[in-house]
């Protein structure tokens, strides 16, 4: 894998990480005022979403070692 291309990729890391981490606060703001049940559902599915998008962007970095 190019250098350019892998710090791109951690790159692309570093904005979902960032983007989780904002819809796990907004996800405990909705859920402490009691916001509407099925809003706070659909937004932990994109949340799971972006963290699969993370793991596979992490599998693409850090290879695989055969034991």
């Amino acid at each position: 894998m190019a250098d350019q291309e892998q710090a791109e990729i951690r790159l692309a890391l570093a904005r979902l990480r960032q983007e989780h981490a904002d819809f796990d606060a907004a996800i405990n703001a909705m859920e402490s005022v009691g916001c509407d049940r099925l809003q706070v559902q659909r937004m932990k599915k994109k949340k799971l979403m972006i963290k699969d998008r993370l793991q596979d962007l992490e599998d693409q970095v850090i290879p695989d070692i055969i034991a």
